[in-house]
């Protein structure tokens, strides 16, 4: 079983979640079906749901789920005939995938923001010690991690990135 075969084109880590880029240029190349939303905080938040439900470009199907809620239904086929394009705020919900038997094999980490503690990868990616221990245990996983700001950019090895 493959994260292609259960119906996801594209994991991206973007604290912005659904923006521009997203919106247009990532959901136009991936022609995506759906948009994912992963995050545990954001489900409880309805001003938040409300601004990602007018984000989605019209067409495009939104789901916003817990990573448990995410794993179970990605782990029953729910998504195998649609083109899901996977969004987090940071590798968090990505490793809650994993541990719940969700098969990844790569992320775009496109945009996390500078934080309290956090260091610069790149222009548009600060990191903070949790992340970092995220992103190792994806890389443990046998998880791809790419650097990629759009689909345009040739995508960069994030871990190199963060060893630099």
């Amino acid at each position: 079983m493959s994260q292609e075969s259960l119906g996801i084109k594209n994991i991206r880590i973007d604290e912005r979640l659904i923006h521009g880029q997203v919106a247009t240029m990532w959901t136009n190349s991936l022609k995506a079906t759906r948009i994912m939303v992963v995050d545990d905080e954001v489900v409880k938040n309805d001003i938040e749901k409300m601004a990602l439900k007018t984000a989605v470009p019209s067409g495009i199907k939104l789901s916003i789920l817990t990573a448990k809620g995410a794993a179970e239904r990605i782990m029953n086929g729910n998504y195998e005939e649609q083109r899901v394009f996977l969004l987090t705020k940071s590798p968090k919900p990505l490793v809650d995938l994993v541990k719940n038997g969700v098969p990844i094999e790569k992320v775009n980490v496109g945009n996390m923001s500078s934080k309290e503690n956090s260091k610069q990868v790149k222009k548009s990616v600060s990191v903070t010690p949790s992340d970092i221990d995220n992103f190792k245990i994806l890389d443990e996983a046998g998880v791809e991690l790419v650097a990629q700001m759009v689909p345009t950019e040739d995508p960069v090895n994030f871990m190199k990135l963060m060893e630099e």
